[in-house]
């Protein structure tokens, strides 16, 4: 029997987010969440969705002209069938990133993917969950992102940085709380403490809100 995949949905949009922000890029959210991060937008796949065959999966990629695809959720990695759709995705020359909670273990991604890993921050009140051996499974390709709701956060995250080297490893992301954190301010603290860090704010919120789809 083929594997399939719960999928809550398959949409082309901009990147908005990741050092491929602002490319063309099909993203692929997968069904399910053991997490419940407080600042969490993507509530609508922790339940329902749509159980598609890989095969199927891959015909609907078709349509869509870009080498990006992005696999997220949820969380991905909750349903093991996910390492076979990005490895078949890596095969037929997808340029392949996923998006993860950090909660699972990484070890068995295939090298040719992009992993952009959180490390939850304390406003998440998922921080309990932060699987710190993924760590050492991260490459100079791969990202760690921090998403900040606030100063305790900010502190937070450069003490984690700084203790596992993180900069030396992969590339780092702060990324603001959207109506929780000010943008500017982040910046500036990025900016006055001189981190090896890449700022980021979700695109494409900016551009459409919280639009289930883009």
């Amino acid at each position: 029997m083929e594997l399939s995949l719960k999928i809550t949905e398959i949409f082309f949009s901009l990147q908005g987010e990741s050092n491929t922000v602002g490319l063309p890029t099909v993203f692929i959210r997968l069904t399910g969440c053991p997490l419940r991060c407080s600042y969490c937008d993507t509530a609508y796949a922790f339940s329902g969705g749509e159980k598609m065959t890989l095969s199927s999966i891959m015909q609907q990629l078709e349509q869509y002209n870009t080498p990006f695809v992005t696999v997220t959720g949820g969380e991905p990695l909750a349903q093991a069938a996910c390492h076979d759709l990005m490895t078949l995705l890596a095969d037929k020359d997808y340029q392949v990133s996923l998006e993860t909670s950090g909660a699972i273990d990484i070890s068995g991604v295939d090298h040719r993917v992009v992993k952009v890993m959180d490390l939850k921050t304390p406003s998440s009140n998922e921080i309990t969950k932060n699987k710190y051996q993924n760590i050492e499974y991260l490459t100079k390709k791969d990202q760690v992102k921090f998403v900040i709701a606030n100063h305790r956060d900010y502190e937070w995250s450069k003490s984690i940085m700084t203790e596992y080297s993180l900069p030396e490893r992969c590339e780092v992301l702060f990324s603001p709380v959207m109506d929780e954190m000010d943008p500017t301010a982040l910046a500036e603290k990025i900016i006055n403490d001189q981190l090896p860090v890449r700022f980021q704010i979700q695109l494409h919120k900016y551009l459409w809100g919280d639009v289930e789809g883009k």
